[in-house]
């Protein structure tokens, strides 16, 4: 296929392109960063390029800078996605389009909760998730008009290149640095109870390649392992990892309510066949490497 990639250079966005060409497809868009905000400049990348499946990736994917610039965030995330979806719609009427939402649009649930399907109930309670969930409105209105819209609901997914923005790379990193000797053995934490999904990022990329064939139908599918793990479990996994000891001091400021995000991916593994194929010790294994190697460099 042709894909055309917003986002092409984010932390996704630049597996997802070895990926697709590996397996044979045209990546449209890789050479540069068109500002999905600019619904010209998506006019004429769309009609230039004929794509027959559209992948959205760019994002403000921060939900702390959410709250800094929640009018940022949905000029990013929800008109960048109508500009995205008119310019298919003009140029590209048969293309696949894949809008990437995320777990943050349940909102959380109390510890113990059932896995998450995708007619759970919406709970957005960030400018990031209502941003996500406004976008994913606009694909299922899209769909209803007769369009071809996969709408993906990520549960949190890591790997080597994140930005240490994020809860597991900012582990990672912080115990690369004690185990380098750059920092001291302290780690100032927030809550460490709450439950999350976690998944590969290799395995994101691969759930979302399966939602380009043309044989699935449109909707919304959750992208999820179905396995839960707090946060102290993903915090004494990198430890271990490194062979590191660590005292761990809760900052108050950073705590929040304990919560859970835990998804049900039956929909996406009946219509595609996809499942995880990298456990929750090698996501440990591949981001505790990259930040060894990152500190190693100073890279930062």
């Amino acid at each position: 296929m042709r894909v055309y990639l917003t986002g092409a250079r984010g932390f996704v966005g630049r597996r997802l392109v070895t990926h697709l060409v590996a397996h044979g497809h045209t990546v449209l868009g890789a050479e540069r960063e068109t500002d999905v905000c600019d619904g010209l400049a998506l006019d004429g990348d769309i009609s230039d390029s004929s794509p027959d499946a559209v992948v959205h990736l760019a994002a403000q994917s921060s939900v702390a800078a959410s709250f800094e610039d929640p009018d940022a965030c949905f000029r990013v995330n929800f008109h960048g996605s109508q500009n995205l979806l008119e310019s298919v719609e003009r140029f590209a009427p048969n293309a696949r389009v894949l809008l990437v939402g995320s777990a943050d649009q349940y909102g959380g649930q109390p510890p113990g909760s059932p896995p998450l399907r995708e007619d759970t109930p919406l709970a957005p309670n960030s400018p990031y998730a209502r941003s996500k969930t406004s976008a994913e409105a606009l694909g299922i209105h899209w769909n209803q008009r007769g369009g071809n819209v996969v709408m993906a609901r990520s549960f949190n997914h890591t790997g080597p290149g994140q930005s240490d923005r994020f809860v597991a790379p900012s582990f990672a990193r912080q115990v690369a640095e004690i185990a380098a000797g750059q920092r001291d053995s302290s780690l100032h934490v927030g809550n460490l109870e709450s439950i999350r999904d976690f998944l590969h990022v290799d395995d994101v990329i691969e759930a979302y390649s399966s939602l380009l064939e043309p044989a699935v139908p449109p909707g919304v599918y959750n992208v999820a392992s179905g396995e839960p793990h707090t946060i102290r479990q993903l915090l004494d996994a990198l430890l271990e990892h490194a062979g590191v000891q660590a005292s761990i001091e809760v900052d108050a400021a950073r705590v929040r309510p304990t919560d859970q995000l835990l998804g049900d991916a039956t929909r996406l593994r009946g219509t595609t066949g996809w499942r995880p194929r990298r456990d929750f010790n090698r996501m440990i294994a591949d981001l505790s490497g990259d930040w060894r190697s990152r500190v190693a460099d100073g890279v930062p």
